[in-house]
Formats: C-alpha cells, structure tokens, sequence
C-alpha cells in the first residue's frame, strides 16, 4: 500500500507527478474559460455594437486561440499550457522520455482532444439545453424517426455524461494506486502521459530559441513560410504571457461572480435605506393633528409632489441611488451641480435617473 501511494509525495524528477499536480493543471484551464467569458460579457454588455460579436462568437474565437496557444506549447514545449505551467511534459512510450518531443501523431492526437473535444461538448451542452427548454413549452405533435432518435439522444445524454464522469474518477483512483500511468481518459486515447521536466528538459527549452534561424538565402516560399510561423509562435508566446500573468486574476473573478458569491456580495456593496426627507416628517406631524378629511388630501398631495419644488411633480423622474421621485427639471438641475442625492446624500450622476412612464402619460 505504501509503495503503491509513494508517487503522491514523492520529489523525484524521474517519476510521474503527484494527482495533486495533474488536478491542479487541469482546474487551471477549467477557470480560464468562464472567468475570459465572463469578461467578454461584461465588454459586450458596456458596448454591444462594438463587442457584441465577442460574445455570440465566444465559443468559436475560444477555440481558435485555444489551437494556437496548444500547438504552441505543444510544439515547443511538449505539453499543453496548464501542464507546463505546472512543470510537466507529455511522454510517449512505457519508459519517461528524457528528450522533449512528441511524434507527429501523438501531436496531433493530443491537440484534437485538448481542443475540440471541450468545444463539441459546450456546443452540445448547449443544443441540448435549448432542446430541453422547447420540449418544456411545446405542443407534442406527430415526430418522425429522426426526431425521436434525437429525442432519444437528449435523454440519454445525462446517462453517457454520467458514465464518463464515473471513467474519469475510477482512472484517478488507479493513477493514485500506482495501477494508471495516466489520470484521465482523454491522456490514454492520446496514447500519451505526463511526466515531470528535468534538468535536462529545461536546458533543451532555454536553447530551442536559439536553434532557429533566419533562412535569408531560402526561396521565397520559404522565407514567407518562416515569417508566418514566427508571427504564429509570437502571438501564441504573447498569448501565454499575458494569460500567465492573468491566470490568478482569472480565478479571482471567476470565484467573484459565482452563485455562492453572490449574497456575500450584495450584503457588502448594498448601500442602506435611506431615511424620509425632513420635510416629509414636518408634513406627517401636521397631518396628525388635522382633520381626517384634510389628512387623506395631505397624503395624496405628498405621493405626487417634488421633494425639491413642493409642487405637483411634472415628467417624473427617480433617482436608482435612493428611490426617491423628482421633476425632471429640478433633479438635473440639482444633480449636475451637486453630484448627490438631495435627500438622502448619496453619489449619483446624471445616469441614474430613470424616467417613470405612467399610462396617463
């Protein structure tokens, strides 16, 4: 037992890395997605005739850059760029591969599933969740074969997700047993698995740049081939940079907006009720020692007059910041000169007032 679990702390470069280091690379690319999406979003949201694209075209600009930035890595690096970033390297072969390098078939067998098979499954998700949401509000109507084969396939995708996640936990558990060179699926259909980088590994990556050369006297065929490429390997370079450098910030908003976030949220940015204007409290302690009669005309009168103008409010405007309804006129006045809430005191700007539209109006 203890030799089968020893690989879980064990230092030695040589080894397979622990199922600590393999769940927290493949965590690392499953919070970039949501969290870059959910920044495109908010793009989209602030400027839709400028960014709106961003956010229809989402899954399919993700998967371009996706094949760049994995081919990058793959061709140089040999592992995707969660697994380098966590210092490991895929090997081909029942023995660790002390050069870096996978074969043309391993490469390409490894950038398909590391790519596409996300994508399909989001696209599918996706068509099935639309699916499910017509079958909700629909009149059942005479199917032919093909729609109920694919109604069939709508129920019994859950059952095929359902097994896949119980392949990929039982090949964790005989990753973590020593009986699994490898911790997921996806890694044995590539015909591939992780190991850790070595010295020699990363002498190998410092003396790769230098390797490649300038082919001046080549044809032009072969100088535009060369600048292609290394246009090509300078974005996706950028690409890992900067996505390196953002990958923590990424997990931070991803855990900012998620469900569980959300109370915690709003009970800390919720500003609080505001009191009633002091006018108002005047108007109330006069009411109370009228008539019933003149009260009931007071308190109409209060529900419809201006807080600042004490007239019947005319093109009636609210405030988001505090609730409280105004003229138009005397609102934009007071608030461009004041850039605060007459009554209550809170910041606002011209761009929380919302115009009330009633059906007299």
């Amino acid at each position: 037992m203890a030799e089968a679990g020893a690989h879980l702390t064990s230092t030695s470069v040589n080894e397979q890395p622990s199922i600590f280091e393999v769940l927290a690379q493949e965590s690392l690319m499953e919070a970039v997605r949501p969290a870059l999406k959910h920044a495109i979003k908010v793009l989209a949201e602030s400027n839709p005739s400028r960014f709106g694209f961003l956010w229809r075209r989402f899954d399919e600009l993700y998967l371009l850059l996706d094949l760049l930035l994995q081919n990058h890595f793959l061709s140089n690096c040999s592992a995707s760029f969660s697994e380098n970033f966590y210092s490991l390297k895929r090997v081909t072969g029942r023995g660790f591969a002390v050069r870096l390098g996978l074969n043309r078939k391993s490469h390409w067998r490894s950038l398909l599933l590391l790519c596409l098979v996300p994508y399909l499954r989001a696209k599918l998700e996706v068509t099935l969740a639309q699916q499910r949401d017509e079958e909700d509000f629909s009149i059942r109507l005479a199917q032919s074969r093909s729609q109920r084969l694919y109604r069939a396939a709508v129920a019994a995708y859950p059952y095929v997700s359902s097994a896949w996640q119980a392949w990929v936990f039982c090949q964790q558990l005989l990753f973590v047993f020593g009986v699994a060179k490898t911790h997921n699926p996806l890694l044995w259909l590539a015909r591939v698995r992780l190991a850790r980088l070595n010295a020699q590994d990363i002498r190998d990556l410092e003396l790769k740049p230098s390797r490649i050369g300038n082919p001046a006297e080549g044809s032009l065929l072969q100088r535009t081939w060369w600048l292609m490429s290394q246009a090509a390997r300078g974005a996706a370079l950028s690409l890992s940079s900067s996505l390196s450098m953002g990958v923590f910030f990424l997990q931070f908003l991803e855990w900012w907006y998620s469900s569980e976030n959300q109370s915690t949220v709003k009970t800390l940015t919720s500003l609080p009720a505001p009191p009633p204007p002091l006018h108002l409290r005047q108007d109330q302690n006069n009411q109370d020692t009228s008539s019933n009669c003149s009260g009931d005309t007071q308190s109409i009168s209060n529900t419809v007059n201006c807080p600042l103008c004490r007239r019947l409010r005319t093109n009636s405007t609210v405030l988001s910041t505090s609730g409280f309804v105004f003229c138009y006129r005397c609102i934009y006045t007071y608030v461009k000169a004041n850039r605060r809430c007459p009554v209550t005191g809170f910041p606002t700007e011209l761009q929380h007032l919302i115009k009330i539209y009633s059906p007299e109006s």
